[in-house]
This record gives structure tokens, sequence and C-alpha cells, in this order.
């Protein structure tokens, strides 16, 4: 088993996705190892070189993929992100952020004012006594984790395809051929889309949503789910919170103040409109969970009448929220699955030189907990 986090790159990768590091004496072989030396900052032997030829050429035989031992996992703590202070969306930035679109920055700053309007409005309810304080507890809370989940959809990188980017051992073997993005020019993993505002192919994309002013892709689709959920929450919440107080309570002490009671009123209004909104996209995102079929892959679909014709895999609930844990499940946290490779589609180079090198050096040195250990154990001893 192999555990791996989206955002800090502590990725595992799948048996079928290794290669091999032997020793040979072609020409081209210097240029790659500096390129990853400089590239993952790994050292390799002069005699060592990366046997995988990822040019595809049907002429040569290509070597098998390692296999490992069952039991056997692989953990990379190497953190490749840019190290610069930088905002945007660039392979170079350091944080993800989509500045240049500005009506998308307008809706994800007016979901900030809504919900900080509603958290106020019923903050003044419990001043004045028109509510128990425990629950206007309750509702700030809520509010304040559905804004922190909007802040980590928008400030994660939804799954970008880096320009390394190479197809997995399993997409070679069931084809010679691959797609590329023609914006990009890089290679283009399945279910994957180019983002014209984003301007980055995004794995697993489901749809670019202003609200966020990001992407919903593979690496920040829990982040969006939980946001809809704490929204849908506050809403339903704030409803029959308000119902109650105005169909039940005939009791002097439910009188909300004078000044408040038009508050409550437009926050009524904010939070039909909220239930109703996030109702159907809870049901859309679900919908695509269960038939693996994004948002844009189902509209393209439906376009050319090929529903019937599709054989998408449902996404597991591992591969959205994770494998760390239920507890982590509620939170705003970057989830840790169990093979990085496979949930975004493409590996890497230099990250399948680490893992051959780990896996090289903890068997020189006899580590039991690499080879042969239950997973279960490894992770109870080595909290990620």
């Amino acid at each position: 088993m192999a555990v791996s986090t989206a955002p800090t790159n502590r990725q595992a990768h799948d048996s079928n996705a290794k290669r091999e590091i032997g020793s040979s004496s072609s020409s081209g072989r210097p240029l790659l190892r500096s390129c990853l030396d400089a590239a993952c900052g790994c050292q390799i032997d002069s005699s060592e070189y990366l046997e995988y030829d990822y040019n595809y050429n049907g002429a040569i035989q290509q070597p098998s993929p390692r296999i490992r031992a069952p039991g056997e996992y692989y953990i990379d703590t190497h953190n490749d992100d840019p190290w610069s202070f930088s905002f945007g969306t660039g392979e170079e930035k350091g944080i993800w952020m989509n500045s240049g679109d500005q009506a998308g920055s307008i809706m994800a700053t007016l979901v900030w004012l809504l919900m900080t309007y509603s958290a106020v409005t019923v903050t003044l309810l419990t001043v004045t006594e028109g509510i128990p304080p425990v629950l206007g507890m309750i509702y700030t809370l809520l509010c304040a984790m559905a804004l922190a989940c909007h802040a980590k959809t928008s400030l994660t990188d939804p799954g970008s395809v880096p320009r390394a980017a190479v197809p997995q051992e399993e997409q070679r073997r069931e084809s010679p051929s691959h797609s590329m993005c023609g914006q990009c020019q890089t290679f283009k993993p399945p279910m994957s889309h180019h983002c014209r505002i984003c301007n980055r192919c995004v794995s697993r994309m489901d749809h670019h949503c202003p609200w966020m002013n990001n992407c919903v892709g593979a690496a920040n689709l829990k982040h969006f789910i939980l946001f809809l959920i704490y929204t849908w929450t506050c809403a339903a919440y704030s409803l029959v919170l308000f119902g109650w107080n105005y169909f039940f309570c005939a009791d002097e002490d439910c009188t909300f103040h004078v000044v408040v009671i038009h508050l409550v009123r437009a926050m009524t209004f904010l939070c039909i409109g909220a239930f109703l909104f996030t109702s159907s996209m809870l049901m859309n995102v679900t919908y695509g969970l269960m038939t693996g079929i994004g948002t844009i892959d189902r509209l393209k679909k439906k376009a050319t009448n090929t529903m019937s014709q599709s054989d998408e895999e449902p996404i597991a609930l591992k591969d959205v929220f994770g494998i760390a844990g239920f507890h982590t499940w509620p939170f705003p946290i970057d989830p840790v699955f169990d093979d990085f490779d496979r949930v975004m589609g493409y590996s890497t180079p230099q990250r399948l030189v680490r893992e051959q090198q780990f896996m090289d050096q903890a068997a020189a040195n006899g580590q039991q907990g690499v080879r042969g250990m239950p997973s279960s154990k490894w992770n109870e001893s080595h909290p990620v």
C-alpha cells in the first residue's frame, strides 16, 4: 500500500508505475541524469539511469516495470512544489491563486461577504437574546467551517498537470498513443480538461466554479464538497431556526429586536437561495461520484447523445477524502491518497527515480518497515 498527499506531494505510486534503474552506456543518459538531478535533487550514480524510454518508439522493446512484493509500499516526503513567494496558476508560482478572472474574484469575495453578513445577523440575535447563545455559537462555527473550506478550495491546486507528466504503465500498455494538450503541449491524462481561465490542464476536472474562482478537480474536490455541505447546513439551520421562531413560538422572549428583524428578513431570502443552489450542486456532485462522469464530460456526452455508451467507473470515496481516517473527512485538510499517480492519472520521471532510490536504499539497509510490514502497523509507528 502506498500513501501520499496531493498538495504536499507525499505521493505514492502503484506497482505498475515503477521503473527499474540499471546501467547502460547510451549516449543520452548523462543529459537525463543532469535533468533529474536538477529537478528533484536526486543523486544518481554515473552507472545508473532511468531505463524507461518515454519516446514511445514501438521498435524498441520496453523493459518490464518493477513489481513490489505484497505489503510493500512507499512514502514520498519530497516537496517538489516551487518555493517562490508568488501568486498565480503557473507551474513556477509558489501559491496557487487565480487572479486573472475579475468576475470570479468578485463572486468569490461576495461569498465571504454574504457568509459574514449571516454570521453577524445571528450574533446580533444572540446578543439581543432573540435566540439562545448555544444556537448562535453552532451557526457561527458552521459559517467558519464553510469559509475555511471555501478558502481551501480557492487556494488549492486542483490537480494541474505538470510539464514533466508522463503516462502510467497501465496507460502505456493499453494504448500505444496518448492524448496531448494543444495549449499546454503536455501529456493529457484521461478525464482531464484544459481550463482556459486557469490556463492549465486539470486532472479529473469537474468544472470551473466562479464562486470558488478556481477549477474543481481531483486535488480539491474534497474541499469543494465540504463547502457545499457546510453551506447547505447553514442555510437549513437558519431556516429551521427562523421558522420555529415565527410559527411555533408565541412567547415574548421569542420576539426579535426591531432593528434585527429587518436583517433576519433579508437573511431568510438569502438562505432560501443558498439552500436551493447548494442542494442542486450536491446532487450534481453525488451523481458524478456515482457514475464517474464529471460535469464537463456529462455535458459533452449529452450533446453527442453518447451517455448510454459510458463505461466510466464510480469514483471511490478514498479517492476524494483520502485514507488518513474518517476523523479527517469533516475538516478542510489535504487528503492522503493511497496512490497519487492513479488518482491524478499521470506520473513523473522524478518521482519514479526517487521511489526506486528509496526502495533500493531500504532494501540495502534491511528496513522491514518498507518491505513486508503490513501498512496498518507502519502507519501506527509512522503517522503521516
